[in-house]
């Protein structure tokens, strides 16, 4: 009964949080959409929890900025934003696309997801996102836990040369990345990276384009098997 209970809670909140905030041109449906933002998108909390990190010179991760930690980055110099949660239609995009556009700043739209392994193509064109975007530049999912964790320990993996275990520590605690829940699927796809290094060596974003089965990694992550099961292709 009791999680039928939370079930119906989970599934009325989604209901209410789809059913607003898709409007910011009227002074009206700015302020209901500035609510959406605020308490469905989390956004309260991010006017002070920032998870703001450099990562490499001019690279930095973040949460989902707030306008006034836009304006912030902009007079550090940031000059693009890489939004890894995708274009949307609801608050937290439309708010994100007009304060860019009102500082200058580019914004590059890539999706990815942070309970599920990402396909190859979208993590690819992130990758071509962080190679072709205008430094000083900032990535950033929602929390900037998961999502933006595995973004950065990509950037280290491909544009820095950094080591596995180095790129690894972008997923921890320090980042409020939680490695035992659903979003633990991240860590994983490092652990069969490392795992395939050991029948030689190949290069991330090769692995990436060539090797990388983001269905076949999920489906083994699931069913808690070992990173080496699914390391080399099928």
């Amino acid at each position: 009964m009791s999680k039928t209970f939370w079930t119906r809670i989970g599934d009325a909140e989604r209901q209410i949080m789809r059913s607003f905030g898709k409007d910011i041109t009227s002074p009206k449906q700015r302020f209901l959409s500035h609510l959406h933002f605020s308490f469905f998108d989390h956004a309260i909390l991010r006017g002070f929890w920032t998870n703001f990190f450099e990562i490499a010179p001019g690279v930095y991760r973040s949460n989902h900025p707030t306008h006034r930690r836009f304006r912030r980055y902009k007079k550090m110099g940031i000059k693009s934003v890489i939004n890894l949660r995708g274009e949307d239609k609801f608050s937290f995009y439309l708010f994100e696309k007009e304060i860019c556009e009102e500082l200058g700043l580019t914004l590059i739209d890539t999706k990815m997801w942070a309970r599920n392994a990402t396909k190859s193509t979208r993590l690819l064109a992130v990758v071509d996102a962080m190679r072709t975007a205008e430094k000083p530049l900032v990535f950033h999912c929602k929390s900037g836990a998961d999502r933006t964790g595995i973004a950065a320990a990509m950037y280290l993996l491909i544009f820095e040369g950094a080591s596995i275990a180095e790129a690894r520590k972008q997923l921890g605690l320090r980042y409020v990345h939680l490695k035992f829940t659903k979003t633990g699927v991240q860590d994983y796809i490092l652990d069969v990276y490392e795992a395939r290094q050991e029948s030689g060596e190949i290069g991330f974003e090769d692995w990436l384009r060539d090797e990388y089965d983001a269905s076949r990694i999920q489906a083994a992550f699931d069913a808690n098997r070992p990173a080496k099961d699914v390391a080399l292709p099928a």
